[in-house]
């Protein structure tokens, strides 16, 4: 297992850097001078504007900006804003509460999601089976400022039962909870069908029959093989959402009023600083690349025929 983890990782170094510099070149590539944006409407002196072009690198060749970029990352410095706020304490500030919606709308997504499939699964046909397709079917194909809207209007204006907008003085997870559901929504749908799916294909296999036909209580099979085998590529979509997730969600985030990373991102990109962009950007590549090497590794907990040779 060891040997495995140290081998993912090193085949994980390329695509940092490709990713991290792809980020980075699609960030400045936009159009524009973030410099002169800042003084508006005044026209900057040349000085000042040269100066502070040289104080980010600006007039550097696109992959030595990338390359002094990089190094000051593995130094630990992720850079600094226009206002000459380091990013790492724009990150400090946004990320704990992205991380509480995060994991608020995570513990609904599998508490739902993952409960439904299963129930759905096991009564494929039935009454709740074609509740859950028909109700996921509508989740999906709603975008997600209306369920924002939506979510607003029901449950916090008319029922009262949530907070409509984020206050940080109602704790956690009071002040989480309505932005998670709306959060957890799509991927709770999908995650209810990709279940249901899986576990409904697993009960037709040859190996479930056989083991019932060998006095196996249908219980015993359901928990201990079937659906064992079934949330292996259900462990594949929570990985991504985890990911997707931590990463903040700038529609939700704005809608809400939550001071996450997505708003912190959206601000950043309003007012063109790209190191601020590209910073929390590189932060997130990382968030995914642990995501997606713990699912590695939750394969061979699942499923004993993969073996980490």
């Amino acid at each position: 297992m060891g040997r495995y983890v140290v081998r993912r990782l090193i085949q994980l170094i390329p695509v940092f850097f490709g990713t991290t510099f792809l980020i980075f070149a699609g960030v400045f590539a936009i159009p524009g001078d973030p410099i002169r944006a800042l003084f508006g409407e005044r026209p900057p002196p040349p000085a000042l504007v040269e100066e502070l072009r040289n104080r980010y690198n600006l007039n550097d060749p696109l992959f030595l900006q990338y390359a002094k970029y990089i190094w000051n990352v593995l130094r630990g410095d992720l850079g600094t804003d226009f206002r000459n706020r380091p990013v790492l304490d724009i990150v400090s500030s946004a990320y704990p509460v992205t991380i509480k919606l995060a994991v608020t709308a995570f513990v609904i997504e599998i508490a739902i999601g993952l409960t439904a499939g299963v129930l759905a699964g096991l009564r494929r046909g039935g009454f709740f089976d074609n509740f859950v397709l028909l109700s996921t079917t509508l989740i999906i194909s709603i975008p997600v400022f209306v369920l924002a809207f939506v979510a607003q209007l029901t449950l916090g204006l008319e029922l009262g039962l949530f907070p409509i907008s984020y206050n940080a003085d109602d704790g956690w997870p009071l002040a989480y909870l309505l932005p998670a559901v709306v959060l957890a929504s799509l991927s709770l749908a999908t995650l209810a069908r990709l279940t249901r799916t899986s576990l409904v294909e697993n009960l037709r296999a040859d190996y479930v029959r056989t083991a019932i036909a060998k006095g196996l209580p249908r219980r015993t099979v359901v928990a201990k093989h079937t659906l064992r085998n079934s949330l292996i590529p259900v462990v594949t979509l929570l990985g991504i959402d985890i990911g997707s997730l931590m990463g903040g969600a700038i529609v939700t985030e704005g809608i809400f009023n939550v001071p996450g990373i997505g708003q912190a991102v959206f601000n950043a990109i309003i007012r063109q600083e790209g190191t601020v962009v590209v910073g929390i950007s590189t932060l997130l590549v990382i968030v995914f690349i642990f995501a997606n090497l713990v699912v590695d590794v939750l394969y061979g907990v699942l499923d004993p025929r993969i073996r980490y040779d």
